[in-house]
């Protein structure tokens, strides 16, 4: 994926939807660089809360390798490339699972919250009202099984609602519903009755 002599018509199809600009990059490969343009903050931030800053520049660029590659296979129906995105991302951070579960272990020992904790652990300390709540958590995330994690955090972090979350993962949306239920049981539990996920249900519909 090269940027060059194709800037000006990068430039030209910045107010294009996702859908258009990858069906476009079929033909005129740096064109995809626009996506990332869009998109690739978000998916690093992602990346940054579940695996740490260390690997999230490589999981980042990971992805949108991986989304290069795979352009000729997108459902151009879908407008919006982010829950394709970060399906890719998930996928990307299963191959982590064990250095995933031993960051959260990590955190949830630690007397202060890491600087990328904060908009998810903030939301939850205004709910619970509670300053111990990082690391409760944290400790929480860490219980979790990684399809019941991949669904709170792509709703927490993410920002996917439940039908993108679907799209992400490649399930039905009442799956999506039914390990979010389970999932947000367990970190209520954890969390003194907080649901660090709760800010996200009035755009959560399917």
């Amino acid at each position: 994926m090269t940027v060059g002599p194709g800037v000006p018509a990068r430039e030209a199809r910045r107010e294009e939807n996702d859908a258009r600009v990858i069906e476009r990059s079929r033909d005129e490969p740096e064109l995809f660089a626009v996506l990332f343009d869009r998109h690739a903050d978000t998916v690093h931030r992602y990346a940054a809360r579940r695996l740490g800053p260390e690997a999230a520049e490589d999981l980042m660029a990971e992805t949108f390798t991986t989304a290069f590659q795979r352009r000729h296979t997108y459902d151009l129906e879908r407008a919006d490339a982010r829950p394709w995105l970060f399906g890719i991302a998930t996928n990307l951070v299963s191959r982590h699972r064990r250095a995933e579960a031993r960051r959260f272990k990590a955190l949830s020992r630690l007397p202060i919250a890491v600087e990328h904790e904060e908009p998810v652990a903030d939301r939850a300390v205004a709910r619970a009202g509670a300053t111990g709540v990082r690391r409760e958590l944290a400790a929480a995330l860490s219980g979790l099984s990684a399809r019941h994690r991949d669904v709170v955090l792509l709703v927490a972090w993410a920002g996917l609602d439940y039908e993108e979350v679907a799209q992400a993962l490649g399930v039905p949306v009442g799956t999506v519903r039914s390990r979010l239920h389970r999932a947000r049981g367990r970190l209520r539990e954890a969390l003194g009755g907080s649901d660090p996920t709760a800010f996200r249900e009035a755009d959560a519909h399917a």
